[in-house]
């Protein structure tokens, strides 16, 4: 009888799970095609604050008549504010050629600088624009210049795409917005 109640119970999970299929999407970083120098031997990306629609496992798109629009069957691979925050320390590393990391802070030393973003947007347009736009500071270790700066990047993909072209944008509009930082704010 358990046996029976156990295999019942089974095949009823499987049905549930074959009803509503889930589609994740992860976010590929783009090539890094340049070196940029910067002030710090090695920096901790802090913080990275979302906007709500944007920390949240759906993928947002805005319509034109500027409503926000997600599918609960369309989600992000990460936790959005933890994967920006590895796109964006990832990129850096690689631009910089410095030790990089999102916190917490893996290494013993403290890092040289450390690095908080506040997103204002962070976003897909239904005509094909995917935009970041924000706040970023730079607060040093042991004094020095402390900087902050507005930022406003852009990057154009083909909306038919669908959710797999808003990942492949998110990755390079994030790999914009580390160029933007490293000479803005790292140097």
């Amino acid at each position: 009888m358990n046996a029976l109640k156990t295999i019942a119970t089974l095949g009823f999970a499987l049905a549930l799970a074959a009803c509503g299929s889930v589609d994740r999407y992860a976010v590929t970083i783009p090539p890094v095609t340049e070196t940029v120098r910067i002030a710090f031997r090695s920096v901790e990306v802090r913080d990275v604050s979302l906007p709500s629609y944007a920390a949240a496992d759906e993928i947002h798109i805005r319509k034109n008549d500027g409503t926000l629009v997600s599918s609960s069957d369309q989600l992000w691979a990460d936790a959005p504010e933890r994967a920006v925050a590895l796109e964006l320390s990832e990129s850096l590393s690689r631009l910089t050629n410095r030790r990089i990391a999102s916190e917490p802070w893996p290494f013993e030393a403290y890092p040289d600088a450390r690095l908080e973003l506040r997103f204002a947007e962070l976003l897909a347009t239904e005509t094909g624009q995917f935009r970041a736009t924000g706040q970023y500071f730079v607060a040093v270790t042991g004094g020095g210049r402390e900087r902050s700066g507005l930022f406003d990047q852009t990057v154009t993909f083909d909306p038919k795409s669908g959710p797999a072209g808003i990942a492949a944008a998110r990755g390079q509009v994030i790999l914009k917005l580390a160029e933007f930082i490293a000479k803005d704010g790292l140097m």
